[in-house]
């Protein structure tokens, strides 16, 4: 502040009867005292968060950390996220993601930023998938070579780019060779589903569910005059139809040049079959059927439930053996739902499932009403 008082003193213009000497030469203000009074541009603050958390030999861990702290705050807005790729940021960016002797911290942060980036951002999205992040990203997912933190961050940043985005689903396909053998990403994928940390299994399902649930395809916006509106230029039989609307550049015109592009439920659905995901599935959910019930995670099952539901309705196959393990389940559960509810024992052999309170109780826990747990029932052919 007395830099701007001594400036603005020396530069300021006296009273004419007191000018005995010409007017000096203004001199130019310090740049440094602009961005005191109105602040450093977000990009600027971008630039500089990344230059100091890719400063391994200048800057310490906990600082590189905050600076991607900052950063993935600045990119919450989705214009700043847009920036990433006109700042030539995605690639240094995308470098701290590469594993190196005491960078695990450092990747978790980085992957943050890449999800929080990319999260609802079609634009954002196709930047970045020029790097062909989905192999790498995928290959985090296998414990214990990552931690709890990185698997979950992880996820996090495949969802982002995953949904509504059918494109990006190509990269799952990639196989990666290691110690573990020939894997791609959806067998990671499915890996996550058997993750130990029930967190990690929870965004997975999650996450499968969005990939399964079918989208309409966005289509572009209509010409203000409908085409059920009889005008008479509309009853003239010279009259032209209408252009489509222009597509202007912004961060989700990839919908409209790309109607298809939301549509990811064919590839999981073929996916879940072929690499072996609705068996981990099924697992999962029924058990071995010595599971206590508070060692049931309801939220997950919850998931889980909605996930089978959603592979059932779009005519996903299950075997005999599944039918049979996911009918006894059901019938277990509801009479567990009863028990809690009436107090006593209830035999599962003789139990009249559709009619009993804890076919209610169940279909409440699983976020549905009666009628459609009954749908659920009949789509694996439980006699009810």
């Amino acid at each position: 502040m007395q830099s701007l008082l001594r400036w603005g003193i020396e530069n300021s213009t006296p009273a004419p009867q007191t000018q005995t000497h010409p007017q000096p030469h203004p001199q130019p203000l310090d740049p440094s005292i602009i961005d005191i009074i109105l602040g450093k541009s977000d990009a600027e603050r971008m630039k500089d968060a990344l230059s100091i958390a890719l400063s391994a030999d200048k800057a310490d861990i906990d600082e590189r950390v905050n600076a991607l702290d900052d950063l993935e705050m600045l990119i919450e807005q989705i214009d700043n996220a847009n920036n990433l790729e006109k700042l030539n940021m995605w690639e240094p960016l995308h470098s701290l993601l590469t594993p190196t002797p005491d960078s695990e911290r450092i990747r978790t942060h980085a992957i943050w930023v890449v999800g929080t980036a990319v999260q609802n951002n079609p634009a954002a999205q196709d930047a970045y998938l020029t790097l062909n992040p989905i192999p790498l990203l995928t290959s985090f997912l296998a414990p214990p070579a990552t931690s709890k933190e990185t698997r979950s961050k992880s996820i996090y940043a495949l969802s982002g780019l995953l949904k509504h985005n059918a494109p990006a689903l190509k990269q799952l396909d990639v196989q990666i060779v290691n110690e573990e053998g020939i894997k791609d990403g959806w067998d990671r994928l499915r890996q996550a589903l058997q993750d130990p940390e029930i967190t990690i299994r929870r965004k997975t399902v999650f996450l499968f569910n969005n990939l399964l649930t079918p989208n309409e395809a966005l289509t572009p916006s209509l010409s203000s005059q409908s085409q059920n509106l009889h005008t008479p230029d509309s009853l003239s039989p010279s009259s032209e139809p209408h252009p489509q609307d222009p597509i202007h550049p912004n961060s989700h015109s990839a919908y409209l040049s790309h109607p298809n592009r939301a549509s990811t439920s064919g590839p999981t659905l073929e996916a879940m079959q072929t690499h072996g995901i609705v068996r981990v599935l099924v697992d999962s959910l029924t058990g071995d059927g010595e599971e206590e019930e508070e060692d049931v995670d309801l939220d997950f099952e919850e998931k889980g439930v909605t996930l089978l539901r959603t592979y059932l309705q779009l005519n996903g196959p299950l075997s005999q053996s599944q039918k049979d393990r996911i009918t006894q389940w059901i019938v277990r559960s509801a009479a567990a739902a009863s028990t809690s509810t009436a107090g006593g024992e209830s035999d599962s052999g003789d139990f009249a499932l559709s009619s009993s309170p804890g076919f209610e109780n169940l279909a409440e826990r699983w976020g549905m009403n009666v009628t459609e747990l009954q749908e659920l029932v009949k789509m694996v052919r439980v006699d009810v």
